[in-house]
């Protein structure tokens, strides 16, 4: 989990505002966000709450994946978000679990 590349998506709470990132390393970049080591956008609208994250066999594909969710639009953020988290559950203790 924490070695392998991914996308995420985090909220500052159910319909919140939302944030679009990617890693080489899921575990720590969650981490940074949720301590405020991330300075930015994420820090400041308290964007820490992990709703949902994709990996990838490779960087290069999970960029490109990166990039086509930022073109989005919103609701189609948000119904991607709730077809496998329609709580909104953070999911940190879910990929703390895996490592």
């Amino acid at each position: 989990m924490s070695g392998s590349p991914a996308v995420y998506i985090l909220a500052s709470a159910k319909n919140g505002t939302l944030y679009i990132g990617v890693t080489s390393n899921l575990v720590q970049r969650i981490w940074q966000h949720r301590e405020h080591l991330a300075k930015g956008f994420t820090e400041h609208y308290d964007v820490d709450r992990l709703v949902w994250y994709e990996q990838h066999e490779n960087m290069e594909s999970a960029i490109v994946r990166e990039k086509r969710l930022k073109k989005w639009n919103r609701e189609w953020k948000i119904r991607l978000i709730e077809q496998t988290n329609p709580e909104w559950r953070d999911l940190w203790n879910d990929i703390v679990a895996v490592r």
